[in-house]
């Protein structure tokens, strides 16, 4: 049989020119993106109307679901320097799973609640970190993006037993009271875009999230409301990329809040820095990099040497070539902070015995963290790495 080789028509690619198509099933299609476009129409209308009353349930929600930082100051084995190489890890596999923005500061706002009302062990501390990623990820995400405990186990480099995140997962979620909703800062800049359209600027909403990621680093903003942050984060993008003055408009607590962010992002994290240097993130790590570096350098050009004769006058903090610089100590264990002692103490018990969970739906007064089977007790292993070892560990 001959085939003849002839020219195809323009309409051999399109979908609709198929003869299998019949007209029924093209109205169905039709009217299926009919009702979705009214949908979209109809929920708009609605976020409108009630914009005024979610904004208040989400400033109410925002105090009631703030860690304590004097809590996780007297912890007896965590301390302020190892956040970084845990929020790193997290980083990076929020990144791996391709999770929502808002997945991710969720996941740091329930670790820091989790790590203010229960003493955590140096060794749980990564598990903790899991155990929060994999529930926000249920809470918010879309499901297929879900990690398996498989996938974490694989990441920690099966430090811990399968079984493991489970029951910590359970833990986090009794400590809790199973209160998981959060407004994220990410909520509060998708309002910002929407009331003012100046504002819709993708380099400026990428800059948003960028500031306020490298503030996840830092112990001064932990207990800062997620509003505040969007507000002084959003007025910081805008200046760097040269739109307006972040002061301009704003009270004392977001100024405040400006000033210590700008002296934090100097000398962010490597990974960090990674994933926002990418295209898809318009390169913002690279824009204020050089604007940090121009600053600097009109700096050098204002300021004259100081005579020899006369004593040094106070300067602004200088920034070392150190990932995490000026790293706050903890305090001493025992002091008395804003009237309570230490958070309750989880003791090594029978609460989680050889995978064995007793209680498992009742959770006793003082619920057991689970512990590394096969483990020294006394010996800390490095589980603060995450699949990539040479960024974690100097």
């Amino acid at each position: 049989m001959a085939y003849h080789h002839q020219q195809p028509c323009e309409t051999f690619f399109v979908e609709d020119a198929y003869p299998q198509r019949s007209g029924h099933d093209y109205t169905k299609i039709i009217g299926r993106r009919k009702q979705e476009a009214m949908a979209n129409e109809l929920s708009r209308q609605a976020s409108e109307a009630y914009l005024e009353d979610i904004i208040g349930h989400m400033k109410h929600m925002e105090n009631e679901t703030l860690p304590d930082v004097a809590s996780i100051d007297i912890q007896q084995e965590i301390q302020w320097f190892m956040r970084p190489y845990l929020i790193d890890f997290l980083i990076e596999a929020h990144a791996a799973f391709q999770l929502l923005p808002e997945t991710l500061f969720l996941a740091v706002n329930l670790l820091d609640r989790y790590c203010s009302k229960r003493v955590v062990y140096k060794r749980h501390y990564q598990l903790v970190g899991c155990a929060a990623l994999l529930i926000a990820a249920k809470y918010g995400d879309r499901k297929e993006r879900v990690p398996m405990i498989r996938e974490l186990k694989s990441m920690c480099c099966s430090l811990y037993d399968e079984d493991m995140f489970t029951q910590m997962e359970w833990h986090v979620l009794n400590t809790l009271e199973w209160m998981i909703g959060h407004p994220t800062v990410d909520s509060f800049l998708q309002i910002a875009f929407k009331d003012n359209p100046a504002y819709e600027d993708l380099e400026v909403e990428h800059m948003s999230w960028y500031l306020c990621e490298i503030a996840m680093y830092h112990k001064d903003f932990v207990s800062r409301k997620p509003s505040v942050m969007a507000r002084a984060s959003l007025a910081l993008a805008r200046n760097i990329l040269g739109r307006s003055d972040p002061f301009e408009g704003q009270d004392f607590e977001v100024s405040d809040v400006i000033v210590k962010l700008s002296t934090k992002v100097r000398t962010p994290s490597q990974v960090l820095f990674r994933k926002y240097v990418s295209p898809s993130m318009s390169r913002v790590a690279e824009t204020l990099e050089r604007t940090i570096q121009k600053q600097e350098a009109m700096n050098r050009r204002a300021s004259p040497p100081t005579p020899p004769c006369e004593p040094a006058m106070q300067q602004k903090p200088i920034y070392n070539q150190e990932m995490y610089p000026g790293t706050p100590q903890k305090q001493p264990y025992g002091n008395v902070v804003n009237g309570y002692m230490t958070p309750p103490i989880t003791p090594e018990g029978e609460y989680f015995m050889n995978g064995e969970n007793k209680g498992y739906h009742q959770a006793p007064r003082c619920p057991v963290t689970p512990t590394p089977s096969g483990h020294n007790p006394y010996v800390q292993p490095q589980q603060y790495q995450p699949y990539h070892h040479d960024v974690m560990m100097h």
